[in-house]
């Protein structure tokens, strides 16, 4: 397949995946053309890319993630448009692209170009750069999108300066009492940007880790406490415990979530948006027809792109950290294949922004 004909001949750098043999992938960094790209109507010069756990289930050969091979993975992307056959876009204008079939299979943002469906890219919002935009992320957009769904439940802080209306989140529905918010996996992606957040709208929140090492620096991000992750798990086959939270923001999975549920405060809920632990929980009803409980699924994939676009408008107001840079560490795009390995490891730590033209 060809793209637009004045491209076609234009080479880029892009990490690779090839299965060298059954069940054995390799990484690598390829020069590509632009015509080894789906025919889509837009072609996006990519300036920065972030890393995901997806990314590294794709890198590493995950065929639940990506179904053929080679593959480019990267399901965030930043850059400038280079033409746009739908007219949707102009040209060198800059855009974002999070989710939808992005690096699972179809190319990703861990190459220079992409070419994709011109509905699947957003305007970079005025206030964010390029860069600012892939601090965040799919992790960043998945906590503001965790954050705003326990606000429409009636979250609220128990104390501090709120950024949004507490008139507005009354006439959500009914509240949940005031207290703490649960994060588990708090080193990950998806947990520092919560922790930050929360801690700018005025939220408290209890971030729970398996990296004690990483205490000082969860505090430094807004935690009002740290514990292990594992006293989750100490309610043990009990069907509900002392309620310790108001609310959580799970991104693992498995018996993680099922407890973070058990362990909630009356009216409170808790979003789900991980699987590394598990894929799967097992638990009784009673935490939800006892407590009335909720639990939220949030998706950052296939969510409406209006539906982006209005997050993203939080993400670049009342929910722009300040200081951006300290939430994640650049790479570039040869440091990528170890880096991936992290997430493989359960080395990873905070939010990797990927230079791919540095």
């Amino acid at each position: 397949m060809s793209n637009q004909t004045n491209s076609d001949n234009k080479t880029f750098k892009a990490l690779v995946v090839e299965e060298t043999s059954e069940g054995t992938f390799a990484k690598s960094i390829q020069e590509r053309h632009v015509s080894d790209l789906p025919d889509n109507d837009l072609l996006i010069e990519v300036h920065y890319s972030s890393l995901n756990y997806k990314d590294a289930m794709s890198a590493s050969g995950n065929k639940s993630i990506t179904k053929n091979y080679p593959h480019t993975p990267g399901i965030d992307a930043a850059g400038v448009v280079v033409s746009d056959k739908s007219g949707t876009f102009s040209e060198g204008q800059e855009v974002v692209v999070f989710g939808y079939d992005l690096g699972m299979d179809t190319a990703g943002g861990l190459g220079q170009m992409i070419a994709i469906p011109a509905d699947w890219a957003l305007p970079c919002p005025e206030a964010l750069s390029l860069k600012e935009a892939m601090i965040y992320g799919t992790g960043g957009l998945t906590a503001a999108l965790s954050i705003q769904k326990l606000e429409k439940m009636g979250a609220k802080p128990s104390d501090g300066p709120v950024a949004v209306s507490i008139q507005k989140l009354e006439k959500m529905g009914a509240k949940p009492s005031d207290g703490p918010v649960a994060v588990s996996g708090a080193t990950g992606g998806v947990g520092t940007i919560s922790i930050a957040i929360l801690s700018q709208l005025g939220y408290e929140s209890i971030a729970f880790s398996g990296k004690p090492e990483q205490s000082e620096h969860l505090k430094e991000l807004g935690a009002t406490e740290v514990r292990h992750r594992d006293t989750i798990n100490e309610v043990g086959n009990r069907p509900v415990g002392r309620p310790l939270w108001a609310n959580a923001i799970d991104t693992v999975g498995g018996d993680y979530l099922a407890n973070l549920l058990k362990q909630t405060k009356p009216g409170g809920a808790v979003t789900t948006c991980g699987l590394a632990a598990s894929a799967s929980f097992s638990m009784t009803v009673l935490p939800f027809i006892t407590r009335a409980v909720s639990l939220l699924g949030i998706d950052s994939v296939f969510i409406p792109l209006e539906d982006k676009k209005a997050i993203w408008q939080r993400v670049a107001t009342d929910m722009k950290l300040p200081n951006l840079e300290q939430y994640a560490e650049e790479i570039t795009l040869e440091q990528t294949p170890e880096y991936l390995e992290r997430f493989i490891d359960g080395k990873a730590v905070g939010r990797y922004v990927v230079n791919v033209r540095g």
